[in-house]
């Protein structure tokens, strides 16, 4: 593994990192803030840093396999790192270790928080804060990819370490096509939601903040209380619409949006997968007026808003869910592990391999039925080959595993098992709140010790780079025949 070549590409992450800090810090100096110097200053040392490679090593066309999966995955561990500089800098509730929670629970598009008033802190801090949804939603790596030298096996190479062979069945076109496509999509659908957000009434800072965060689904807020703050049905439905378009494949919208015939309102795994979603909602509006919790009109608001928001992984909120009955906590603890689609900018599980599992699962009855006969599997028409069914099966029990590991360590501290449990599924799965009073819709997550902490921002990257990265990574650095 040529560390000098990984270093070259890791200058260019540190670079776009500097790019939307000089923003940021603009945005300070122009209203008088006390954050121009922490913004200002990681601006000038990820620009110095990230610059150094690119004038001492020369470039290359060629990458090894393990060497674009060191890139992305050291490129996000690099990225939550040099993002933390600016909260630690500032200091008040950012301790190091809360530094870099924040910075991994931003650029993951987690959403979960340590701040207690997040109001209080300066707008330039907070834009940066969003900006890192921005960035993490579409992806650092992608970003870079969009602006890198003509090397097109190196940006081959890195693409494959950074998505995921199901996600590769909607698209139909070469690999910066792709990437290309995947920008214009988010980029595009961020202005739309900014402009009928500003309309609707909020600041235009608001509403720029809350598109970063709703398309990169995830979840912070420029207010305390998160959309709850608002209390306008428009906005929540405008809101809603974003993060149900934020979790669907961005090759699907695209082909939509393009006339293809393969399309949102043509494909299987769509139509069962918002099916889904509507029966989640009128499970837990029935059992909300059953318990004279709200009416038939506030039930059906609050449990639309609260399940789109946690199965886009989103994370925005618009009441406390942590008071509503067992049985609704149950069914959003559920949308927290399944999640939305493949190719989307959500973390978790992924429907898509949900789905999978459950066609497997009938496959192998039909098989054991049938033993002579030949069975295959499709999803949306595409022949799904075994090596991809063989690797969301292994995904889907490795994730489950971290799952129960994760759980067991929290519990270990003394923490209950809701916070441990609900804590590991929020971060794993990039949803951001967990449930019970303390990491709950309304809660945050800084009364935790600072182990749990450190847990809870491996989770996340874990969750957002897909867990088998950092899997081959590992062995690639251990293995003597690299």
């Amino acid at each position: 593994m040529r560390v000098s070549v990984i270093a070259k590409y890791l200058g260019f992450v540190l670079l776009f990192n500097a790019l939307l800090m000089y923003i940021s810090a603009a945005i300070s100096i122009f209203l008088g803030e006390t954050s121009i110097t922490p913004l200002l200053y990681s601006a000038i040392l990820c620009t110095i840093v990230g610059v150094f490679p690119q004038i001492f090593v020369e470039k290359t066309e060629e990458l090894k396999p393990h060497e674009g999966i060191a890139i992305s995955v050291l490129g996000w561990i690099l990225t939550c790192i040099v993002g933390a500089i600016p909260y630690f800098m500032w200091g008040g509730e950012f301790t190091l270790t809360n530094a870099i929670f924040e910075s991994t629970a931003g650029y993951t598009t987690t959403g979960s928080t340590i701040l207690t008033n997040i109001e209080m802190l300066p707008k330039g801090l907070l834009f940066w804060r969003s900006a890192t949804h921005f960035i993490g939603g579409m992806g650092i790596i992608l970003f870079v990819l969009l602006i890198l030298p003509n090397a097109k096996a190196a940006r081959a190479s890195i693409y494959r370490s950074e998505v995921s062979g199901l996600s590769m069945l909607n698209f139909q076109m070469r690999m910066r096509e792709i990437v290309r496509i995947i920008g214009i999509v988010y980029a595009s659908l961020i202005l739309v939601e900014t402009i009928i957000l500003w309309a609707l009434g909020m600041t235009f800072f608001d509403a720029i903040c809350h598109s970063f965060g709703t398309l990169a689904t995830g979840g912070f807020s420029t207010k305390n209380t998160s959309i709850a703050f608002y209390n306008n049905i428009w906005i929540e439905i405008t809101i809603s619409f974003f993060m149900l378009l934020g979790g669907m494949h961005f090759g699907l919208i695209y082909a939509t949006i393009t006339g293809r015939k393969q399309n949102i309102f043509t494909s299987d795994v769509v139509k069962t997968y918002l099916a889904i979603i509507f029966i989640g909602i009128l499970f837990i509006t029935f059992k909300l007026v059953n318990d004279h919790v709200y009416n038939w009109g506030e039930a059906f608001r609050h449990a639309s808003f609260q399940v789109v928001s946690l199965v886009t992984t989103t994370g925005f909120a618009t009441v406390d869910t942590s008071v509503w009955p067992m049985f609704t906590i149950v069914v959003l603890i559920y949308f927290s592990i399944q999640c939305a689609m493949i190719g989307s900018t959500t973390g978790g599980l992924k429907f898509d391999r949900v789905y999978l599992f459950f066609q497997t699962f009938l496959k192998q009855i039909k098989q054991t039925k049938h033993p002579n006969a030949v069975y295959v599997l499709k999803m949306d028409k595409t022949l799904i080959s075994n090596e991809i069914e063989l690797q969301s099966m292994v995904y889907i029990i490795v994730y489950l595993v971290i799952l129960l590991i994760s759980t067991l360590a929290l519990s270990a501290m003394d923490i209950d098992l809701i916070t441990s449990f609900s804590g590991s599924v929020a971060t794993l799965g990039t949803i951001g709140p967990g449930f019970g009073k303390t990491i709950g819709s309304m809660g945050n997550f800084s009364t935790l010790p600072d182990a749990a902490k450190y847990i809870f921002s491996t989770n996340m990257l874990l969750g957002r780079l897909e867990i088998m990265n950092v899997i081959v990574l590992l062995v690639s650095l251990t293995d003597k025949n690299k």
